[in-house]
């Protein structure tokens, strides 16, 4: 994806550490874009009440507002840009309160410069008008989430879900994030039929030697002999049958990630009616 912005798109970085600030600046003005700096919270809610901003990077904890104060504050403006929070705190919580302000991404300090060029371009070219992502539970231990069943905002949601494992190894939090990603998307496209008036229901769980994540998808269920687009079907002498089932649908190319979260998960528990799911990962 190319950083360069079709127009000129403004974007205000809100950070109370100045060489943050020019850093940033910095770097999204070589990309094309227009920027302007905010060194605490009242001054960022001044420059957005008083100018057009299509997206706002903010620092979370800042004097005199904090970034989810200024966040708070924007809910429900038609003017409101999108909102990607930066923060050195990488606790769950912290994630998710950022969600719950309709934090469009998150990213976590440090971060390498065309990570957040990525991100940016994202927020900015996405045309999704999909309803916000609902936080039903916003504990340390128990995350629970209603995501519309939009592609978008399940790519979305897998990052503020990943900080439940930021403290586990590199490994096993990225193969437990790969694991909810797909059974996530798996729920949205399946289940929820990419229908955004729809909602999957998420947990993500974390004991002291145990990580779960639960999602409950809107549809009747199925019956796994009945499902033509999921690798696991396909016979011996046709590994790909499923591919031109996945296509008929429009669900995404592959369709092997579900035997990817079989050999990730310790154990893989699904309801009756196969529309919910427990991924299980016990933690050393």
């Amino acid at each position: 994806m190319s950083d360069a912005p079709s127009h000129v798109k403004r974007i205000l970085v809100a950070d109370d550490e100045p060489p943050i600030c020019s850093m940033l600046s910095l770097a999204l003005r070589d990309a094309g874009y227009e920027v302007e700096c905010a060194h605490d919270g009242e001054e960022a809610l001044d420059k957005l009440e008083h100018g057009h901003f299509d997206l706002l990077l903010i620092d979370v904890w800042m004097p005199r507002l904090t970034g989810l104060e200024v966040m708070a504050r924007l809910r429900g403006r038609a003017s409101a840009p999108r909102v990607i929070v930066m923060t050195g705190d990488a606790t769950p919580v912290t994630a998710i309160a950022a969600l719950r302000e309709h934090a469009w991404q998150y990213i976590s300090k440090p971060f390498a410069i065309p990570v957040l060029r990525e991100r940016v371009a994202r927020a900015l070219e996405s045309r999704s008008n999909a309803p916000p992502i609902e936080v039903v539970s916003l504990k340390d231990d128990w995350i629970e989430l209603l995501v519309p069943c939009d592609r978008e905002s399940a790519e979305r949601i897998h990052d503020f879900i990943r900080q439940l494992g930021a403290d586990l190894p590199e490994e096993v939090r990225d193969s437990a994030g790969d694991a909810f990603r797909e059974l996530l998307m798996n729920a949205v496209e399946w289940g929820g039929d990419l229908d955004p008036t729809q909602y999957v229901r998420i947990s993500a769980i974390r004991g002291k030697h145990v990580l779960v994540y639960r999602i409950a998808d809107p549809g009747s269920g199925f019956r796994m002999d009945e499902v033509t687009h999921a690798a696991v079907t396909n016979p011996p002498d046709d590994p790909a049958r499923h591919l031109a089932a996945r296509e008929k649908l429009a669900l995404r190319p592959g369709g092997f990630g579900i035997l990817l979260v079989r050999a990730i998960a310790d154990e893989l528990i699904y309801n009756e009616k196969h529309n919910e799911v427990v991924f299980v990962k016990y933690l050393k």
